[in-house]
Protein backbone atom coordinates (compact mmCIF):
# COMPACT_ATOMS: atom_id res chain seq x y z
CA UNK A 1 0.00 0.00 0.00
CA UNK A 2 1.36 3.37 -0.98
CA UNK A 3 -0.60 5.57 1.39
CA UNK A 4 -0.76 5.78 5.15
CA UNK A 5 -4.21 4.79 6.43
CA UNK A 6 -6.07 7.63 8.08
CA UNK A 7 -8.94 7.52 10.53
CA UNK A 8 -9.99 11.15 10.53
CA UNK A 9 -11.05 12.94 7.36
CA UNK A 10 -8.56 15.48 6.08
CA UNK A 11 -10.97 17.51 3.98
CA UNK A 12 -10.10 21.13 3.39
CA UNK A 13 -13.57 22.25 4.46
CA UNK A 14 -12.61 25.81 5.34
CA UNK A 15 -15.48 27.27 7.34
CA UNK A 16 -18.04 24.78 6.07
CA UNK A 17 -19.75 23.09 9.01
CA UNK A 18 -19.68 19.31 9.22
CA UNK A 19 -23.30 18.19 8.98
CA UNK A 20 -22.83 14.41 8.91
CA UNK A 21 -20.13 12.70 10.96
CA UNK A 22 -19.27 9.01 11.28
CA UNK A 23 -16.79 8.59 14.11
CA UNK A 24 -14.98 5.32 14.88
CA UNK A 25 -17.84 3.07 13.80
CA UNK A 26 -17.32 -0.70 13.95
CA UNK A 27 -19.66 -3.55 13.03
CA UNK A 28 -19.15 -7.30 13.05
CA UNK A 29 -21.38 -9.87 11.39
CA UNK A 30 -20.43 -13.19 12.94
CA UNK A 31 -16.78 -13.82 12.08
CA UNK A 32 -16.69 -10.94 9.57
CA UNK A 33 -15.48 -7.51 10.67
CA UNK A 34 -17.53 -5.42 8.25
CA UNK A 35 -16.47 -2.04 9.68
CA UNK A 36 -13.33 -1.38 11.70
CA UNK A 37 -13.40 2.09 13.29
CA UNK A 38 -14.61 3.84 10.16
CA UNK A 39 -14.62 7.64 10.36
CA UNK A 40 -15.74 10.15 7.75
CA UNK A 41 -17.25 13.61 7.56
CA UNK A 42 -19.59 15.23 5.05
CA UNK A 43 -19.39 19.05 4.96
CA UNK A 44 -22.48 21.16 4.43
CA UNK A 45 -23.45 21.55 0.78
CA UNK A 46 -20.79 19.22 -0.65
CA UNK A 47 -20.78 15.89 -2.48
CA UNK A 48 -18.45 13.37 -0.87
CA UNK A 49 -17.57 10.24 -2.86
CA UNK A 50 -17.47 7.00 -0.87
CA UNK A 51 -15.31 4.46 -2.70
CA UNK A 52 -14.14 0.91 -2.23
CA UNK A 53 -14.33 -2.58 -3.73
CA UNK A 54 -17.26 -4.90 -3.08
CA UNK A 55 -17.29 -6.01 0.53
CA UNK A 56 -15.29 -3.01 1.72
CA UNK A 57 -17.98 -1.65 4.04
CA UNK A 58 -19.61 1.11 2.00
CA UNK A 59 -23.16 -0.23 2.06
CA UNK A 60 -22.92 -1.23 5.74
CA UNK A 61 -21.80 2.31 6.60
CA UNK A 62 -24.65 3.84 4.62
CA UNK A 63 -27.18 1.50 6.20
CA UNK A 64 -25.82 2.43 9.62
CA UNK A 65 -26.28 6.13 8.82
CA UNK A 66 -29.91 5.40 7.94
CA UNK A 67 -30.46 3.42 11.13
CA UNK A 68 -30.90 0.13 9.28
CA UNK A 69 -27.86 -1.47 10.93
CA UNK A 70 -27.00 -1.28 14.62
CA UNK A 71 -23.30 -0.57 15.14
CA UNK A 72 -21.08 -2.22 17.77
CA UNK A 73 -19.20 0.95 18.66
CA UNK A 74 -18.66 4.52 17.51
CA UNK A 75 -21.16 7.28 16.80
CA UNK A 76 -23.02 8.80 13.86
CA UNK A 77 -24.24 12.38 14.28
CA UNK A 78 -26.07 15.07 12.34
CA UNK A 79 -24.82 18.58 13.14
CA UNK A 80 -23.08 17.07 16.17
CA UNK A 81 -26.33 15.70 17.59
CA UNK A 82 -27.62 12.09 17.66
CA UNK A 83 -29.72 11.20 14.62
CA UNK A 84 -33.33 10.78 15.69
CA UNK A 85 -36.21 9.43 13.60
CA UNK A 86 -37.37 13.00 13.07
CA UNK A 87 -33.97 13.96 11.69
CA UNK A 88 -33.93 10.94 9.38
CA UNK A 89 -37.17 12.16 7.82
CA UNK A 90 -34.94 14.90 6.37
CA UNK A 91 -32.63 12.30 4.80
CA UNK A 92 -33.03 10.87 1.32
CA UNK A 93 -31.75 7.32 0.87
CA UNK A 94 -31.16 5.37 -2.31
CA UNK A 95 -30.06 1.78 -1.64
CA UNK A 96 -27.97 -0.18 -4.11
CA UNK A 97 -30.68 -2.84 -4.23
CA UNK A 98 -34.12 -1.92 -5.51
CA UNK A 99 -36.12 -0.59 -2.57
CA UNK A 100 -39.51 -0.27 -4.28
CA UNK A 101 -42.74 -2.23 -4.41
CA UNK A 102 -42.71 -3.86 -7.86
CA UNK A 103 -46.49 -4.09 -8.30
CA UNK A 104 -47.26 -0.58 -7.09
CA UNK A 105 -47.89 2.00 -9.80
CA UNK A 106 -45.16 4.56 -10.43
CA UNK A 107 -47.02 7.70 -9.31
CA UNK A 108 -48.50 5.89 -6.33
CA UNK A 109 -45.00 4.79 -5.31
CA UNK A 110 -43.60 8.29 -5.65
CA UNK A 111 -46.44 9.67 -3.52
CA UNK A 112 -46.20 6.96 -0.86
CA UNK A 113 -42.67 7.67 0.37
CA UNK A 114 -43.04 11.42 1.11
CA UNK A 115 -46.23 10.56 3.00
CA UNK A 116 -44.09 8.29 5.18
CA UNK A 117 -41.78 11.25 5.78
CA UNK A 118 -44.72 13.34 7.00
CA UNK A 119 -45.93 15.19 3.89
CA UNK A 120 -49.65 15.80 3.38
CA UNK A 121 -51.37 13.99 0.52
CA UNK A 122 -51.74 17.05 -1.74
CA UNK A 123 -48.13 18.15 -1.22
CA UNK A 124 -46.92 14.58 -1.84
CA UNK A 125 -48.94 14.29 -5.06
CA UNK A 126 -47.75 17.66 -6.35
CA UNK A 127 -44.13 16.78 -5.58
CA UNK A 128 -44.55 13.38 -7.24
CA UNK A 129 -45.87 14.96 -10.44
CA UNK A 130 -42.96 17.43 -10.50
CA UNK A 131 -40.39 14.66 -10.13
CA UNK A 132 -42.10 12.44 -12.70
CA UNK A 133 -41.76 15.29 -15.19
CA UNK A 134 -38.17 16.00 -14.17
CA UNK A 135 -37.19 12.34 -14.59
CA UNK A 136 -39.04 11.96 -17.88
CA UNK A 137 -41.45 9.42 -16.40
CA UNK A 138 -44.78 11.25 -16.68
CA UNK A 139 -46.02 8.92 -19.41
CA UNK A 140 -45.23 5.92 -17.18
CA UNK A 141 -47.07 7.25 -14.12
CA UNK A 142 -49.80 4.58 -14.21
CA UNK A 143 -47.46 1.65 -15.02
CA UNK A 144 -46.39 -0.85 -12.42
CA UNK A 145 -42.81 -0.34 -11.25
CA UNK A 146 -41.86 -3.83 -12.45
CA UNK A 147 -42.79 -2.83 -16.00
CA UNK A 148 -40.08 -0.16 -16.10
CA UNK A 149 -36.65 -0.80 -17.57
CA UNK A 150 -33.71 -1.06 -15.20
CA UNK A 151 -32.62 2.47 -16.08
CA UNK A 152 -36.09 3.93 -15.50
CA UNK A 153 -36.36 2.09 -12.19
CA UNK A 154 -33.09 3.72 -11.22
CA UNK A 155 -34.49 7.14 -12.17
CA UNK A 156 -37.60 6.46 -10.10
CA UNK A 157 -35.57 5.31 -7.12
CA UNK A 158 -33.51 8.51 -7.23
CA UNK A 159 -36.72 10.55 -7.48
CA UNK A 160 -38.02 8.75 -4.36
CA UNK A 161 -34.92 9.83 -2.45
CA UNK A 162 -35.47 13.46 -3.52
CA UNK A 163 -39.24 13.91 -3.61
CA UNK A 164 -39.55 15.13 0.01
CA UNK A 165 -36.80 17.76 -0.48
CA UNK A 166 -34.27 16.26 1.95
CA UNK A 167 -31.36 18.08 3.56
CA UNK A 168 -28.97 15.18 3.00
CA UNK A 169 -28.78 12.42 0.40
CA UNK A 170 -27.20 9.02 1.02
CA UNK A 171 -26.87 7.44 -2.44
CA UNK A 172 -25.55 3.90 -2.93
CA UNK A 173 -24.55 3.40 -6.59
CA UNK A 174 -27.03 5.92 -8.07
CA UNK A 175 -25.52 5.73 -11.59
CA UNK A 176 -25.84 1.95 -11.87
CA UNK A 177 -27.79 0.82 -14.94
CA UNK A 178 -28.02 4.28 -16.51
CA UNK A 179 -27.11 5.04 -20.11
CA UNK A 180 -24.63 7.88 -20.81
CA UNK A 181 -27.38 10.44 -21.45
CA UNK A 182 -29.13 9.56 -18.20
CA UNK A 183 -25.82 9.71 -16.34
CA UNK A 184 -25.25 13.29 -17.51
CA UNK A 185 -28.81 14.19 -16.50
CA UNK A 186 -28.29 12.71 -13.04
CA UNK A 187 -24.96 14.48 -12.60
CA UNK A 188 -26.58 17.82 -13.45
CA UNK A 189 -29.45 17.06 -11.08
CA UNK A 190 -27.08 16.35 -8.18
CA UNK A 191 -25.19 19.57 -8.83
CA UNK A 192 -28.51 21.47 -8.78
CA UNK A 193 -29.47 19.85 -5.48
CA UNK A 194 -26.14 20.80 -3.92
CA UNK A 195 -26.61 24.36 -5.12
CA UNK A 196 -29.96 24.24 -3.31
CA UNK A 197 -28.05 23.36 -0.15
CA UNK A 198 -28.33 19.56 -0.08
CA UNK A 199 -25.41 17.54 1.32
CA UNK A 200 -24.57 14.28 -0.48
CA UNK A 201 -22.72 11.08 0.42
CA UNK A 202 -22.36 9.11 -2.80
CA UNK A 203 -20.89 5.68 -3.49
CA UNK A 204 -19.97 4.54 -7.00
CA UNK A 205 -17.66 2.18 -8.83
CA UNK A 206 -17.57 4.62 -11.76
CA UNK A 207 -14.53 6.59 -10.68
CA UNK A 208 -14.57 9.01 -13.61
CA UNK A 209 -18.04 10.13 -12.53
CA UNK A 210 -16.86 10.56 -8.95
CA UNK A 211 -14.04 12.78 -10.18
CA UNK A 212 -16.58 14.87 -12.11
CA UNK A 213 -19.02 15.54 -9.28
CA UNK A 214 -17.09 15.08 -6.01
CA UNK A 215 -14.53 17.43 -4.50
CA UNK A 216 -13.85 15.05 -1.63
CA UNK A 217 -13.60 11.27 -1.36
CA UNK A 218 -13.25 8.56 1.27
CA UNK A 219 -11.75 5.23 0.18
CA UNK A 220 -12.41 2.16 2.30
CA UNK A 221 -11.04 -1.36 2.01
CA UNK A 222 -11.81 -4.38 4.21
CA UNK A 223 -13.83 -2.24 6.57
CA UNK A 224 -11.16 0.43 7.16
CA UNK A 225 -10.60 3.91 5.76
CA UNK A 226 -7.36 3.80 3.76
CA UNK A 227 -7.46 7.26 2.20
CA UNK A 228 -9.56 10.41 2.46
CA UNK A 229 -9.49 14.07 1.54
CA UNK A 230 -10.02 16.44 -1.35
CA UNK A 231 -9.62 14.72 -4.74
CA UNK A 232 -6.99 17.20 -5.91
CA UNK A 233 -5.01 16.82 -2.68
CA UNK A 234 -5.16 13.03 -2.86
CA UNK A 235 -3.82 13.10 -6.40
CA UNK A 236 -1.05 15.51 -5.39
CA UNK A 237 -0.08 13.28 -2.46
CA UNK A 238 0.42 10.30 -4.78
CA UNK A 239 4.06 9.13 -4.87
CA UNK A 240 4.28 9.11 -8.67
CA UNK A 241 3.61 11.33 -11.68
CA UNK A 242 2.47 10.37 -15.17
CA UNK A 243 4.40 11.64 -18.17
CA UNK A 244 3.34 11.54 -21.82
CA UNK A 245 5.78 12.97 -24.37
CA UNK A 246 5.08 13.21 -28.10
CA UNK A 247 8.08 13.65 -30.38
CA UNK A 248 8.20 15.26 -33.81
CA UNK A 249 10.95 12.83 -34.82
CA UNK A 250 13.40 10.40 -33.29
CA UNK A 251 13.42 6.76 -32.26
CA UNK A 252 11.32 6.33 -29.12
CA UNK A 253 12.87 2.88 -28.62
CA UNK A 254 16.24 4.60 -28.12
CA UNK A 255 15.05 6.17 -24.89
CA UNK A 256 16.44 4.16 -21.97
CA UNK A 257 15.78 5.44 -18.42
CA UNK A 258 17.17 2.30 -16.77
CA UNK A 259 19.74 4.37 -14.88
CA UNK A 260 16.89 6.24 -13.17
CA UNK A 261 13.90 5.10 -11.13
CA UNK A 262 11.57 5.80 -14.05
CA UNK A 263 9.19 3.26 -15.55
CA UNK A 264 8.32 3.19 -19.26
CA UNK A 265 4.62 2.30 -19.42
CA UNK A 266 4.02 2.92 -23.11
CA UNK A 267 5.89 3.33 -26.39
CA UNK A 268 3.84 3.92 -29.53
CA UNK A 269 5.04 5.52 -32.76
CA UNK A 270 6.33 8.93 -31.64
CA UNK A 271 5.02 8.83 -28.09
CA UNK A 272 6.54 7.73 -24.77
CA UNK A 273 4.60 7.18 -21.56
CA UNK A 274 6.46 7.21 -18.23
CA UNK A 275 5.75 6.85 -14.53
CA UNK A 276 8.25 8.75 -12.40
CA UNK A 277 8.63 9.54 -8.68
CA UNK A 278 6.69 12.63 -7.61
CA UNK A 279 9.84 14.40 -6.43
CA UNK A 280 11.39 14.32 -9.93
CA UNK A 281 11.42 17.72 -11.61
CA UNK A 282 9.40 17.99 -14.83
CA UNK A 283 12.24 19.88 -16.53
CA UNK A 284 14.59 16.96 -15.86
CA UNK A 285 12.20 14.52 -17.55
CA UNK A 286 11.63 16.90 -20.47
CA UNK A 287 15.37 17.27 -21.07
CA UNK A 288 15.95 13.53 -20.91
CA UNK A 289 13.26 12.76 -23.48
CA UNK A 290 14.26 15.70 -25.69
CA UNK A 291 17.72 14.17 -26.00
CA UNK A 292 16.32 11.69 -28.55
CA UNK A 293 14.22 14.16 -30.55
CA UNK A 294 12.20 17.40 -30.52
CA UNK A 295 9.11 17.30 -28.29
CA UNK A 296 5.84 18.69 -29.66
CA UNK A 297 3.67 17.85 -26.67
CA UNK A 298 4.59 17.13 -23.04
CA UNK A 299 2.25 16.23 -20.15
CA UNK A 300 3.47 15.89 -16.56
CA UNK A 301 0.55 15.19 -14.23
CA UNK A 302 -0.55 13.57 -10.99
CA UNK A 303 -2.27 10.18 -11.35
CA UNK A 304 -6.01 10.06 -11.97
CA UNK A 305 -8.32 9.10 -9.12
CA UNK A 306 -8.79 5.63 -10.63
CA UNK A 307 -5.02 5.02 -10.42
CA UNK A 308 -4.91 6.21 -6.82
CA UNK A 309 -7.83 3.89 -6.05
CA UNK A 310 -6.00 0.88 -7.50
CA UNK A 311 -2.86 1.70 -5.53
CA UNK A 312 -4.93 2.05 -2.35
CA UNK A 313 -7.02 -1.12 -2.54
CA UNK A 314 -5.16 -3.25 -5.09
CA UNK A 315 -8.03 -3.63 -7.52
CA UNK A 316 -10.61 -1.73 -9.53
CA UNK A 317 -14.14 -2.68 -10.49
CA UNK A 318 -16.38 -1.81 -13.39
Amino acid sequence: MLFTPGRSARFATGRLPIVLRVDGVSKRFGATQALDEVSLVVPDGRIVGFLGPNGSGKTTTMRAIMGLVATDQGSITWRDEPITDEVRHRFGYMPAERGMYPKMRVREQLTYFPRLAGSGRRDAENAADQWLARMGLTDRADDEVQALSSGNQQRLQLAISLVHRPDVLVLDEPFSGLDPVAVETMKALLVEEVERGVTVLLSSHQLDLVSDVCRDVVIVNRGRVVLDGAVDDIRRRAPTRNVVATLASGDVNAFDPSDRSWEVVDRSEQQIGLRVPAQVDADEVFAAVASIGPIVEFVFAAPELSEVFIESVGEVEG
